[in-house]
């Protein structure tokens, strides 16, 4: 019995001594491999990255590998500061090296025609004709009132000021220098089609745009910088001839 137990010992130690001399083999194979070529350090994803991940939040998603430089790929990041202020464009991989090309800055995201949401809200988009959206002359970064009508009940009321408009779709083309615009107020021949109007909502006022349209009709008014929002109320038939207009 004691026999069989050192033989079984000896087996493990020499199994252990096999595995310690096979690493040292590889390691130095690496650096016999490595011996003479330039080489460079590289960051190689080493978690999942989600896309939109910022760069400062990588420190333990990745690792450093050195590498022979043929086989860095071109824009290879090196330092992670390199990506200060810039999000993934991409889902990366473990494995796959970290590219600056994979990364942008989040206001370069932005699709052309657009403007971003605010903080903490997201976009709604609403379909209107032209006289439901100033003459069709909305654009994105326009700030707007949304006027909810209900039929069944005959009122009208400002239910948001300030509203952000994020894109308009349909909207009348641009005018090219020296030229203007095909709408109403340039005297051209008024739009006709529909406008795709998307804004940026709280939940609580996304309600509201939702009702409108589902329940009633909405319309929406240009708020420039500095327009008086004031005096507003419910408008019913009992009162629209008593309001005060002046």
């Amino acid at each position: 019995m004691r026999r069989r137990l050192l033989a079984a010992l000896a087996a493990l130690l020499l199994a252990a001594i096999g595995t310690g001399v096979l690493l040292a083999y590889v390691r130095g194979a690496d650096a016999r491999a490595l011996a003479g070529v330039r080489t460079v350090e590289v960051l190689v994803v080493d978690r999942p990255v989600a896309e939109g991940t910022p760069g400062e939040d990588l420190t333990d998603l990745v690792r450093t590998e050195q590498l022979p430089a043929k086989a860095a790929v071109e824009g290879a990041v090196t330092d992670l500061e390199q990506l200060a202020g810039r999000v993934a464009t991409v889902d990366l991989q473990p494995g796959e090296q970290l590219l600056a090309g994979r990364f942008a800055a989040p206001e370069d995201l932005t699709v052309p025609g657009t403007v971003a949401a605010p903080e903490g809200t997201s976009e709604v988009s609403i379909l209107l004709e032209p006289q439901r959206a100033v003459g069709g002359r909305l654009a994105a970064g326009d700030t707007v009132g949304v006027h909810v009508s209900l039929s069944e009940g005959k009122t009208t009321h400002v239910v948001l000021n300030g509203v952000l408009v994020t894109q308009v779709q349909g909207a009348p083309a641009p005018a090219t220098d020296g030229e203007a615009t095909d709408t109403a107020s340039s005297g051209g021949t008024a739009p006709t089609a529909s406008l795709m109007v998307t804004l940026g909502l709280r939940p609580e006022q996304a309600e509201a745009v939702v009702f409108g349209m589902e329940h009633g009709t909405v319309w929406l008014s240009l708020e420039p910088e500095g327009a008086d929002l004031s005096g507003t109320e419910v408008v019913t038939p009992g009162n629209v001839y008593e309001k005060d207009f002046q």
